[in-house]
């Protein structure tokens, strides 16, 4: 009713013959003999939580929200909202309690992002919000964040691969998605180019046609229309095209993905990196994004086809055409030029296509795209990501995470700032380094600069000492005497560029904030006298300025402050992120069989990191409460601003990890290869729990048990001489496994929270344990 009300007036009669409980198959049923696509795509996002998620830092415009418990009249009702990235980076760890609403997770994902590949900043059950520009707000902006679309993506499909694969293939030609209708404006490939720092408009008109819809409809009145004023529809292949798509062509080889739509990435310490930012930390995670494809289509017929928009289709095609006319070369290196020429056909690319919606709409015609024609693309994709990431592996055996992008004529030059823990992670989590490689990372990690010893974690950036203020805003001597035209001003005593003190130093007005303000006084200077040498020095006086502020490498709070995240500055939830990649690469070890030595060095260095996470700490030494959430330690204090960061998912993740808890083609297993002896009970325990039907249970612990719930089914771990699973059942019945594998059917009763299974006991074999 509140997304879309001539739906609602469609199958209103089904939906009220739902009662007022029901489980999520009722629901599910309603849309098996369905040919309503908004109808199935309402019914499958249905998620009935009533849960919302504000940002640590409360003066942030996105924490405009509330927890609504109650409707007018006093009942309860069901609600949520929050900002994209806080609310599906808990909807993450939420999976593993209730694993039935993976999919509506990923059909709310992939239905509030754009045509354009980008997502709104504000999610509701009713649908999203998206940041308008408020004159008397300073801190109103607009802008799209740059690698939430990849990688909490990522997470939902792994999860969902792991949990029914057999889904995950059946979606990927339904056409149940849409596009959200975001009325901002990316502009032109060429304005981009002019500044990367100014490049969205917002489009007045479209914001209020869009909220005459939303009134008129409901929260469905926000999608794209095509030609004919109809919602567009497309499948599960174009939504992930559309995704890929923002990103590839928006890759500059060998630096990264261009950050050019006004906000930062997951970081946003980093703001200031916007436009002149080049991301490794996307790349590396779309490297992990390509391979999963990669092998899912190296399942399918090469001859399967798929629908997709003739408008995506011709972008499809062109950034093809561009990495095959320049494959040969990922095999060697890139130079300066040849970069500009690919970042300027990928670029244009995108923005045509951009421009052709904006102006016409989507047309409704469609085009095949055979599987073997995506799978060419993936692996051509593949080539290019890969070798960017072997061209970020630094001479320290660490990798690089933001670069800068110059352009420069006809040349992109690519320079590096210092080394940051989110590269690491990236890297770490991209699924491409052999285990030995992992191995080199974290090792070279701990030697680094990132390294805080007191703390025994790790900083997001290197500590640094900053330059005082006398000696800032000084330019070298021999910076002014290469220049004809500084020469003169300081001669002739003119201040409105340079000025020389008495002390015999030299300033750039004090007043100009960054070059744009210098270029305004050297057009200025034009009109005068000096408009010969002007002429002349324009550019190197440019120059000059940027080799003494190097503005394009300022990061934001990250490099000059000393709290939020600033200098010096252990910031929490990228020490649990680091922790949960190194436990994915503990386990691909495992898989992969490494010598004891790669695996031994891995297992070392998690549960390092695990013990220098605040929870394990003194109160002294943690500065806090180690028990409460806080976002980070700054240099020289305690645990600083409290708040429930994503920290509590990776911790959560990691948890279950360490637990074994696996989910591999819709059955549950338990691989506790990185669970240590010494956590198992030592002496009696008793413990309560809460069944599925809300009923409070007692159980009696003995010494070398362990006890945790997985979608509220009691588990408990049992050290033992063999791998045994003991099943009972709520009816009195029993059954037993000679593995450490639950069969499909009881999987899945556990899975569907059906209250059949009363307790897991679980014997592990000693030798499998640390």
């Amino acid at each position: 009713k509140n997304a879309n009300k001539k739906v609602f007036s469609k199958f209103s009669t089904k939906i009220d013959n739902l009662g007022q409980n029901f489980t999520l198959d009722n629901l599910k049923s309603l849309i098996r003999n369905e040919t309503d696509s908004d109808f199935t795509r309402l019914t499958i996002e249905y998620l009935p939580l009533k849960f919302s998620r504000r940002h640590g830092d409360p003066s942030r415009p996105w924490n405009q929200f509330s927890i609504n418990l109650k409707d007018e009249d006093g009942s309860k009702v069901l609600d949520y909202e929050g900002n994209w990235r806080d609310i599906f980076q808990n909807w993450e760890s939420l999976a593993y309690s209730y694993p039935a609403f993976i999919e509506g997770m990923i059909f709310k994902f992939l239905n509030a992002s754009t045509f354009d590949g980008y997502n709104p900043y504000r999610l509701t059950k009713d649908g999203f919000d998206w940041e308008i520009i408020e004159p008397d707000d300073p801190w109103s902006y607009i802008g799209y964040w740059g690698d939430h679309q990849i990688i909490y993506l990522q997470k939902f499909l792994e999860f969902l691969n792991d949990y029914n694969p057999e889904r995950l293939k059946s979606l990927l030609s339904e056409e149940v998605f849409v596009y959200a209708n975001v009325p901002y404006k990316i502009k032109s490939y060429g304005d981009i180019v002019k500044d990367p720092k100014d490049t969205i408009d917002f489009d007045h008109d479209s914001d209020k046609l869009i909220r005459q819809l939303r009134t008129k409809l409901g929260a469905d009145g926000a999608l794209l229309q095509n030609q004919n004023q109809n919602i567009v529809h497309v499948n599960f292949i174009e939504k992930i095209l559309a995704t890929s798509l923002a990103k590839l062509s928006n890759l500059i080889p060998e630096a990264g993905i261009w950050m050019n739509t006004q906000r930062p990435e997951w970081n946003d310490a980093n703001n200031a990196l916007v436009g002149n930012g080049v991301s490794m930390v996307t790349l590396y995670y779309l490297r992990r994004f390509m391979a999963f494809f990669k092998a899912m289509f190296d399942k399918v017929d090469a001859s399967e086809n798929y629908q997709i928009s003739q408008e995506l289709y011709n972008l499809f095609n062109h950034i093809q055409e561009t990495f095959e006319s320049h494959q040969a070369l990922t095999n060697q290196s890139f130079s300066d030029d040849v970069r500009k020429t690919i970042t300027d056909q990928l670029g244009q690319a995108a923005s045509e296509f951009r421009l052709q919606i904006y102006e016409q709409q989507f047309s409704g015609q469609k085009q095949e795209l055979k599987a073997g024609e995506i799978k060419s693309f993936i692996n051509l994709s593949l080539q290019y990501l890969e070798q960017s990431i072997k061209a970020n592996k630094r001479s320290d055996d660490l990798y690089h995470a933001y670069n800068l992008a110059t352009f420069d004529n006809d040349k992109i030059r690519v320079s590096y700032l210092e080394e940051m823990l989110e590269g690491q992670v990236a890297v770490l989590s991209s699924k491409y380094l052999k285990s030995k490689e992992a191995v080199k990372v974290l090792d070279a990690l701990k030697h680094s600069a990132l390294f805080r010893e007191d703390q025994y974690s790790y900083l997001l950036y290197p500590n640094k000492d900053l330059k005082g203020f006398l000696e800032r805003n000084r330019i070298p001597e021999a910076s002014v005497k290469s220049s004809d035209l500084l020469q003169k001003l300081v001669e002739d005593k003119h201040v409105g560029i340079i000025q020389k003190d008495v002390l015999g130093n030299y300033h750039f007005n004090g007043n100009f904030n960054n070059v744009k303000f210098l270029k305004k006084a050297l057009n200025d200077l034009a009109e005068t006298e000096y408009a010969e040498l002007v002429s002349k020095d324009f550019n190197l006086i440019c120059q000059i300025y940027e080799e003494v502020f190097n503005h394009k490498a300022f990061t934001g709070r990250s490099g000059t402050f000393y709290g939020y995240e600033g200098l010096g500055s252990i910031y929490w939830h990228m020490v649990s992120k680091l922790q949960l990649a190194v436990l994915e690469c503990c386990n691909k070890a495992i898989a992969d069989n490494e010598s004891p030595e790669v695996l031994g060095r891995l297992l070392e260095h998690y549960y390092e990191i695990n013990e220098g996470i605040g929870v394990h700490k003194s109160p002294k030494l943690y500065g806090a409460f180690p028990t409460d959430p806080y976002s980070h330690t700054p240099y020289g204090k305690g645990a600083q601003q409290p708040g429930m960061t994503g920290q509590v998912k990776e911790d959560i993740l990691s948890r279950f990890g360490e637990l074994g808890v696996d989910f591999e083609d819709g059955v549950l297993k338990f691989e506790p290869n990185l669970l240590r002896k010494n956590e198992f009970l030592k002496e009696d325990k008793a413990v309560n729990y809460v069944t599925v039907n809300k009923e409070i249970q007692h159980l009696d612990l003995k010494p070398d048990q362990l006890f945790y719930t997985i979608c509220q089914t009691p588990v408990i771990y049992h050290k033992s001489n063999k791998n045994k699973i003991k099943v009972e059942f709520n009816d009195g019945s029993t059954n037993s496994i000679d593995s450490l594998e639950l069969p499909k059917d009881i999987s899945k009763t556990i899975f569907k929270r059906a209250n059949r299974v009363k307790l897991l006991h679980i014997e592990i074999e000693e030798s499998i344990l640390k």
